[in-house]
């Protein structure tokens, strides 16, 4: 069953971004995920849900660390049309890998509620000899039966960084669906940012992006969801870091 803070981020969300074309969805998933993610209104969501209402064995399985080096737990599943996200960025994560450059299935919103997140944007470029970054690139999709990342080889490539941006608490941007990007912690603390993955004609894959000198990527890689206890615990350790957020 949904509490009242459930039910409203529901009709928030299904009453602001049905039916919109890709340019204006990234504008409205934007609005809405800020006026979520405001310190007035997003603790008391995720305060009920860690109480047990709303689905937490359904977002329990939706929940998980994931392989880009961020926690990623799943606050409220609008099925293929929504899905409402906190993710949790650790700092000092950076140093042990930057997070392979990437786009995503469906446009994407995200809003900074504590910390800062750095974020670089990049874009193909088509001559070989034009410079840029080499990378090995993947096509990367989800197994049928678990739901695990699949890594197909597509060839080598470039791509050129064209923009370097760090995002503080109370800001945020929105992405189309084919936007090539990755983020990391850039704060000494525990960045936490509410992200809005929305849109029902969601890609079959993403395309992945490693940097060359980082070697190859391994064809599969197990995604462990989390138990509903674990999944729970997590959401009162989001509070904690939420209602003293820096």
């Amino acid at each position: 069953m949904g509490g009242r803070h459930v039910h409203g981020a529901r009709r928030l969300l299904e009453g602001t971004l049905e039916g919109l074309p890709e340019e204006d969805l990234v504008r409205a998933a934007r609005t809405v995920v800020a006026r979520l993610g405001a310190p007035e209104r997003l603790p008391a969501l995720v305060r009920e849900l860690a109480t047990g209402v709303g689905d937490p064995s359904g977002c329990a399985l939706l929940s998980y660390r994931h392989v880009l080096g961020f926690d990623k737990l799943l606050l409220v599943d609008g099925g293929p049309r929504h899905m409402l996200r906190a993710h949790i960025w650790h700092p000092g994560a950076r140093a042990t890998g930057r997070e392979d450059i990437h786009n995503h299935r469906s446009p994407l919103a995200s809003y900074v509620v504590r910390g800062t997140l750095g974020m670089e944007l990049y874009e193909p470029v088509e001559d070989a000899g034009g410079g840029g970054l080499a990378a090995s690139w993947y096509r990367e999709s989800l197994s049928d039966e678990e739901g695990h990342w699949l890594l197909e080889p597509a060839g080598p490539a470039r791509l050129r960084l064209t923009q370097n941006a760090e995002y503080a608490a109370g800001s945020g941007y929105g992405l189309p669906s084919y936007a090539l990007h990755r983020a990391w912690c850039a704060a000494p603390e525990t960045t936490v940012t509410l992200f809005l993955e929305t849109g029902s004609g969601r890609r079959t894959h993403t395309d992945v992006f490693a940097e060359a000198e980082a070697g190859s990527r391994a064809e599969a890689v197990a995604k462990r969801p989390m138990e509903v206890k674990e999944y729970l615990a997590e959401l009162e350790s989001l509070l904690a870091l939420i209602s003293a957020r820096s």
